[in-house]
């Protein structure tokens, strides 16, 4: 009975100490800014690619 009791109270505790998750916080921040603008060039690259494939076929090719 005991066990039942204290697992999930040393769980809470484990999970509001804030030294544990601090440094895998600020990593994760850091690593999804770099995704986002990842992200970001992939979508203006795909928009790109789209607009120059509709261009040629309406037989339109941008001035370069």
């Amino acid at each position: 009975m005991m066990v039942y009791l204290s697992f999930p109270v040393a769980m809470f505790w484990i999970s509001n100490q804030a030294e544990y998750f601090e440094e895998y916080i600020v990593k994760r921040k850091v690593h999804n800014c770099t995704e986002k603008q990842e992200l970001e060039d992939f979508k203006e690259r795909m928009r790109n690619r789209r607009e120059q494939k509709m261009l040629k076929q309406m037989g339109m090719q941008p001035e370069e």
